[in-house]
């Protein structure tokens, strides 16, 4: 079975403004670093519009909140507003944000019941893991993963969910929604201290939380160590029907926004370690959904990494 790559075009119309670093230009890295040869058996989809997103985003969000966010979206040609210091509304924000979610609710279909594809990667923005229960911040709208999440539980059945995130920001939108959510498992490895403050090893939830938290300056090692400690172990024991994988490439070196030195490898190789343990618990159900990741050369090739590695499934 062959890969599923599902985005689509306007993504690049969530408008942020100038200078800020979760830009469209970072669609357009992604699009070339995966144009090349070695992704020509990638089954490719336009992320969709779907009847249900809006249902489907209110089991993890209050419909208020929903309503919200589309009550303040600009007209088209109006300028963008700030629901918080970095979080942008534009014109184009709302669809964008819908296909965004709708492309998790596509993978989730594709992987969990159809078996048409081994696995999936959700090449979209705006991202999702800071996104709480009824708080948008840190560039995140909707948590586009934790509606997959609770879409696969209740409506394909599934007994078990884990998210695995290895952005260097702690998902803390993710783990404050399934914080007392035993079917839910969460696990992170994220730089800290750093944006957004939570994360920490002790906040375990009804047990179904796992952090790793790494310090400024780690690399390959210590993101290697926490993983075959922690997050591994754990999520095995989980046992998960599906795992998700909130994606995340702004741990790499040369990003802006954070002080860790993973390289490409490290994430090829805690994709490979994912990949395996679902193929043991979850008949080989993974679907990868793009988190953060600024530095467009780095974001481009660690991607590329990325999907290669779930096209080896």
């Amino acid at each position: 079975m062959t890969t599923l790559h599902l985005t689509h075009a306007c993504f690049v119309d969530h408008d942020t403004g100038p200078g800020h670093p979760e830009r469209p230009d970072r669609m357009r890295a992604i699009d070339r670093a995966l144009s090349s040869d070695a992704f020509t058996a990638l089954d490719r989809e336009e992320a969709p519009l779907r009847d249900d997103v809006e249902a489907a985003i209110a089991r993890v969000h209050p419909q208020a909140y929903i309503d919200n966010i589309k009550r303040l979206r600009p007209e088209p040609g109006a300028p963008e507003i700030r629901l918080d210091p970095d979080t942008v509304l534009s014109s184009g924000s709302w669809e964008a944000a819908l296909r965004a979610v709708g492309a998790g609710l596509r993978a989730v279909d594709a992987v969990a019941s159809e078996r048409s594809h081994a696995n999936a990667f959700c090449q979209v923005r705006p991202c999702g893991h800071h996104a709480e229960t009824a708080k948008a911040m840190g560039f995140c709208l909707f948590n586009n993963i934790a509606v997959a999440a609770r879409y696969a539980i209740d409506t394909h059945g599934l007994d078990r969910v884990a998210v695995v995130d290895f952005d260097v920001h702690h998902g803390n939108g993710t783990q404050d929604i399934f914080y007392d959510t035993p079917d839910v498992f969460f696990a992170s490895t994220h730089q800290m201290p750093l944006y957004p403050g939570t994360g920490a090893a002790s906040e375990t939830g009804a047990g179904n939380i796992c952090n790793a938290p790494l310090a400024p300056g780690d690399g390959g090692p210590a993101f290697a160590e926490a993983f075959k400690a922690r997050v591994l172990p754990e999520l095995e024991a989980f046992r998960p029907d599906l795992i998700l994988i909130s994606a995340g490439f702004d741990a790499h070196a040369a990003d802006p926004l954070a002080n860790l030195c993973l390289q490409e490898p490290d994430f090829a190789w805690a994709t490979g370690e994912l990949m395996a343990i679902a193929a043991r618990t979850s008949n080989g159900r993974v679907v990868s959904m793009l988190e953060g990741g600024y530095d467009l050369e780095a974001l481009g090739k660690s991607v590329g990494v990325h999907v290669e590695t779930l096209m080896g499934a």
